[in-house]
């Protein structure tokens, strides 16, 4: 679900304590948070997860849930039982629900550290992706950025036509 809201943006190193804790810039987490309490954490990419507004989070994927469910109920995924079960397999692991604590902190899950690949005391890159949080491996980070910046003019001129 997209709304008119104002993007996220920015791009800030932070460093992950040795209790996997990482607290998140005040620019990002105030469009973010909304007076929150929690934030979904979701694993998007290898070195790369994502945090949302949880709101947004259900508005973005309970419709689709819904028409799963249902089409399960109609009998219309019969001879799709390996996909559903793949599908739930990957949803099952894909995000988890997290404390926000004081000035923004909050502890990335085991397995979600594993997907990072970031040590504690390593450098993470927190980016705005207009409507959510990044969190990425540096190495990761500078990868996207080196494939995807040339394409960024074209982006923007698609987007905004």
């Amino acid at each position: 679900m997209l709304h008119d809201e104002a993007f996220i943006i920015g791009e800030f190193p932070r460093t992950i304590d040795d209790r996997f804790r990482l607290s998140l810039p005040n620019e990002l987490l105030e469009p973010l948070a909304k007076d929150a309490a929690e934030l979904v954490l979701v694993k998007e990419r290898r070195g790369c997860l994502s945090a949302w507004n949880p709101k947004v989070w259900e508005a973005r994927w309970q419709g689709g849930i819904d028409l799963i469910r249902q089409k399960m109920r109609l009998g219309r995924l019969e001879g799709r039982i390996q996909h559903v079960q793949r599908f739930g397999r990957l949803l099952s692991s894909r995000y988890r629900t997290v404390a926000l604590a004081q000035r923004g902190r909050l502890v990335i899950p085991e397995g979600f550290r594993e997907f990072l690949a970031v040590e504690p005391g390593g450098e993470v890159m927190v980016v705005g992706a207009a409507v959510c949080v990044e969190l990425w491996h540096p190495q990761q980070w500078r990868s996207y950025l080196e494939n995807q910046m040339p394409k960024f003019t074209a982006l923007f001129q698609q987007l905004s036509e």
